[in-house]
């Protein structure tokens, strides 16, 4: 009996080993395979003129009151008030993960799972904000996560109609709020859109002069490529006001080459091409350009590993360091759930590994723009 039992280890150990084997020759084929939508791109209708007029098209705005995911606040947390609050435009990241024959490359409207999934990430990532104003978070017909995984034409196609969705829920929110400061803030395809933004709609406008700061996390800027023609600088000091922050996390040992080799291939928003260029790294302990900082420093975690259970924070687990390669390192790797990506990757939860501090950054950067 305890023979067999060996045989039946030795068995699977064996079958892990080629498994491991199979992803690491065929591993990025096998995911295009399984990921990317088999059916033809058809550009979507564009939406009615008004549809960002009302609350159907938001996930979250001031005036939704009941079931507001980017109000949420974790148990404890008590902020000093603001002195003057900004409007904050979130657009989140992709929730539109599909596979084989089922797969669109733009969601629809009417797909609760990925509408359910957006409204977690409001909640988890959107909420940092929501001491520093008021919180607009637009639903929008985001491109499928397959999309990223191809070379063809339709992952670009995809990418550009959603960004019209984008573009036209940032000309409403812009409407509702035509003074005062403006926060802009996203997450991976979220802040691929918003550098998109940044570069169509903002730079060299009269509004890029209410902007007090950007988070456009998850998702590469080159320093000398991107920077130049977002029309803001990185931020590169706490409490710096009208400027850029990002940051990718990876836990050691990490393996961000697929990250730098797509972004090596891209040309930047300048006309430049990207590569031998910097990854913008921001630390989001210190709220400098580079840098590292001790887990000492991060003020709150958050924690959603419990089900059933509300997130909880948990201060000073997690360290961070800017990396020459551009990404942020945060040490050994650190329990947060089952979606930590291959190569260490924590992209899901570059927001709540420092939820805390990116709460106060942007309080602290809000008041240097008013004082200011």
């Amino acid at each position: 009996m305890a023979r067999k039992f060996l045989y039946v280890i030795a068995g699977l150990v064996v079958l892990v080993i080629a498994a491991l084997l199979v992803y690491r020759i065929w591993g990025m084929q096998l995911i295009r395979t399984v990921m990317v939508p088999r059916e033809a791109f058809s550009d979507l209708k564009p939406l009615p003129a008004d549809a960002y007029d009302g609350q159907a098209m938001w996930i979250a705005r001031p005036d939704i009151v009941k079931d507001n995911p980017a109000l949420w606040t974790p148990q404890g947390i008590k902020d000093a008030p603001v002195p003057e609050k900004a409007a904050v435009f979130f657009i989140h990241p992709t929730s539109y993960i599909t596979t084989f024959g089922d797969a669109h490359w733009n969601v629809r409207l009417d797909d609760k799972e990925a509408a359910s999934t957006a409204r977690r990430f409001v909640t988890g990532q959107a909420s940092a904000f929501n001491a520093a104003g008021n919180v607009w978070a637009p639903r929008y017909r985001q491109a499928n996560y397959g999309a990223f995984l191809t070379d063809g034409p339709e992952g670009d196609k995809a990418l550009a109609a959603a960004y019209r969705d984008v573009a036209q829920a940032f000309a409403a929110f812009l409407k509702a709020n035509p003074t005062g400061p403006l926060i802009l803030a996203g997450h991976s395809q979220g802040s691929r859109h918003l550098l998109q933004l940044l570069r169509e709609q903002v730079a060299g406008k009269p509004v890029a002069d209410r902007v007090a700061a950007v988070y456009a996390v998850g998702w590469p800027i080159s320093v000398e490529a991107d920077l130049p023609a977002l029309g803001l600088p990185a931020c590169a000091r706490a409490a710096q006001a009208h400027c850029i922050v990002s940051w990718q996390s990876y836990a050691e040992p990490a393996d961000p080459s697929a990250v730098i080799e797509t972004f090596g291939k891209k040309t930047g928003y300048s006309g430049k091409p990207r590569k031998g260029t910097h990854m913008l790294c921001t630390n989001p302990l210190t709220g400098a350009f580079n840098g590292a900082a001790p887990a000492s420093a991060n003020r709150g975690t958050l924690d959603s590993r419990e089900e059933g259970k509300p997130p909880r924070l948990l201060s000073g687990v997690v360290p961070a360091r800017c990396d020459t390669s551009g990404v942020l390192m945060i040490g050994e790797p650190v329990d947060m759930g089952p979606f930590t990506l291959p190569g260490n990757n924590y992209h899901v939860y570059d927001y709540s590994l420092f939820w805390a501090n990116v709460r106060d950054d942007a309080r602290q950067r809000l008041a240097a723009f008013v004082k200011s």
